[in-house]
């Protein structure tokens, strides 16, 4: 009697509700491009705020197709560490300063770390 009773859909398998008399909510789609040339479009509700960048799939920023102040946009080149020292030192004063570092390492005054 118990395997009878069981019979029929499954459960939490299937919805019994269907599409019809349904009004879905308006969309606009918007594409968004990153510098690598992947191109991603998304939908939005209507009315809804658009973000101006989307992360790509890749990992960049995507900007919105079409959407010009990235163009106009003035970007500084990034600074590196050896940039930013450099800007401190000269060549000759690293040069001198990585002799007297090796010297103390030779002569035991800088700990090994292995």
């Amino acid at each position: 009697m118990a395997e009878r009773s069981l019979r029929g859909m499954s459960i939490g398998a299937k919805s019994l509700e269907s599409d019809a008399n349904v009004d879905f909510a308006a969309r606009e789609e918007t594409a968004y491009v990153c510098p690598k040339g992947h191109r991603t479009i998304l939908p939005f509700a209507e009315g809804a705020e658009i973000p101006d960048t989307w992360e790509c799939r890749c990992g960049a920023t995507a900007h919105r197709e079409g959407d010009d102040a990235q163009a106009n946009e003035i970007t500084k080149p990034t600074r590196t560490h050896w940039d930013m020292l450099l800007e401190r030192r000269s060549i000759p004063e690293l040069e001198e300063l990585l002799e007297k570092r090796l010297k103390m390492h030779r002569e035991g005054w800088v700990p090994d770390y292995e």
